[in-house]
């Protein structure tokens, strides 16, 4: 595949210092001490740690296209101490230590991922600004304002706080806003560089990186790809929302689409107005989720969920021309009046892996040899290296704290076949957005979308 292709990836691919070009296919070994299928934040970091705690490990990583060239090169850039589903956890007296366990490591994730980016030199424009969770109706700021205080019973005070709205209107001045939770526990982050940066620390390590290998299935200790059979003492599977590519796979992680949109560099002024001085990331608690975060040239990157595909279709780009980029910059210049008249100049989107549980997972079967890590449901960038270093201990057979988190051996269900998970996706797509638009041009709760999608996510989830 050559560049030029690969500049439509996203607004990050083309904005690394060369668009990279996949490798040449190198000649395939018969064996390996562990084959990683998936060359992207979660295959990269499991391959990383591995080396670190063992070197004399022959590892070897299969990737379709080239490293990044799914989730972790398009994503919104969060790496976020907090991962889906948490919450579920805390809210269950039998699972709660469990919980505050994991948000613990989460928290302290995103510190390590920049100790790692110090120590092997990525510059991935990494901002520690945290991020603000607005509350865009007036009747969403006491809800947001329970959730803090709820963190605080757990014995988590220190994951977040509650900013009235004028000092959330000061750090962040979007058109609606009514306070925020803000949590100094996330970073901005350029995704492509971080995971292009990963890969050469692992290749310094010694791992081997086969690009251009398409994997067609695994089975235990064995992969198959396009160029061949590799066999390996442990395989594991990081795929994520292509894990419906390998045939012995099928359904076990939904891919559902994000779509991201990115303006032009913006003047001082306009940032002088608009805020986000840290480099803060930003939601604003919509049911069909929305992300934004200041680049470190100076852009607006913003996304949002676009939704599921008949029968897991899954293609290499997203297409500029898509309608759902209509209504992603209309939210963005809804947000941000002051962007009137500013261009967006990328536009791309991607696939994350959602389980039928929505809450990660990571899994070692040591008599298999087989284990597989993902499922971050679009939040992975600081839940894969926390996957990655399980994932490690896992394999070496180690004992330790993070070996004992609620996602060890948690994966879920496979998803029911067609057309029952493309129906419900669309419901939960459509009901979502209805719920969300009635609230945000009427300042009211919705009642009547509110309540089926509640009720239909209870139901699916």
């Amino acid at each position: 595949m050559p560049s030029a292709h690969l500049e439509r990836v996203s607004f990050w691919f083309d904005s690394l210092d060369a668009v990279p070009e996949p490798e040449p296919p190198a000649e395939l070994p018969a064996q390996a001490d562990v084959a990683i299928v998936g060359g992207g934040f979660t295959g990269l970091w499991t391959a990383y740690y591995l080396k670190c705690l063992e070197p004399s490990l022959d590892i070897a990583v299969l990737e379709a296209v080239t490293l990044g060239f799914g989730a972790s090169g398009r994503n919104g850039g969060w790496c976020m101490g907090m991962a889906s589903k948490v919450d579920h956890l805390l809210e269950d007296p039998v699972q709660r230590d469990g919980g505050v366990r994991l948000m613990r490591a989460m928290m302290k994730t995103v510190d390590e991922v920049a100790r790692i980016c110090q120590a092997e030199n990525i510059d991935c424009h990494y901002a520690k600004g945290g991020t603000l969770s607005v509350a865009s109706a007036p009747f969403a700021a006491p809800r947001l304002q329970r959730e803090v205080t709820e963190y605080a019973a757990y014995g988590l005070g220190d994951y977040c706080e509650w900013l009235p709205a004028d000092e959330s209107r000061r750090r962040i001045n979007c058109s609606r806003n009514y306070g925020a939770i803000h949590t100094p526990h996330c970073a901005a982050i350029h995704p492509a560089r971080l995971v292009r940066g990963l890969g050469e620390a692992v290749r310094r390590r010694g791992v081997r990186v086969f690009e251009s290998t398409p994997v067609v299935d695994v089975m235990g200790k064995r992969v198959t790809t396009a160029r061949g059979t590799l066999s390996a003492d442990a395989v594991i599977r990081a795929t994520e929302g292509y894990t419906d590519s390998l045939a012995s796979h099928k359904r076990r992680l939904l891919p559902l689409y994000s779509l991201m949109i990115a303006t032009e560099p913006l003047p001082q002024g306009v940032w002088d107005e608009i805020g986000l001085k840290a480099r803060e990331t930003f939601d604003d608690q919509r049911r069909v989720t929305i992300y934004g975060q200041r680049t470190a040239d100076g852009r607006l990157a913003f996304g949002g969920r676009e939704g599921y595909r008949f029968g897991s279709k899954r293609k290499p780009f997203v297409t500029p021309e898509e309608a759902g980029f209509e209504s992603l910059e209309a939210s963005l210049r809804q947000m941000f009046p002051v962007l009137d008249g500013r261009a967006v100049t990328h536009r791309w989107g991607g696939l994350m892996g959602v389980p039928t549980s929505w809450r990660p997972s990571v899994s070692f079967d040591r008599d298999a040899g087989f284990g597989a890590a993902g499922g971050y449901v679009g939040e992975g960038v600081a839940a894969s290296n926390l996957a990655g270093r399980i994932m490690a201990d896992l394999v070496l057979g180690r004992d330790t704290d993070i070996t004992h988190l609620p996602w060890v051996e948690d994966a879920g269900e496979r998803w029911p076949f067609e057309p029952l998970r493309w129906l419900g996706a669309t419901a939960m797509t459509f009901l979502g957005n209805q719920a969300d638009r009635v609230e945000l041009t009427q300042g009211r709760p919705s009642k009547f979308w509110g309540s089926l999608f509640a009720g239909l996510t209870r139901y699916l989830l």
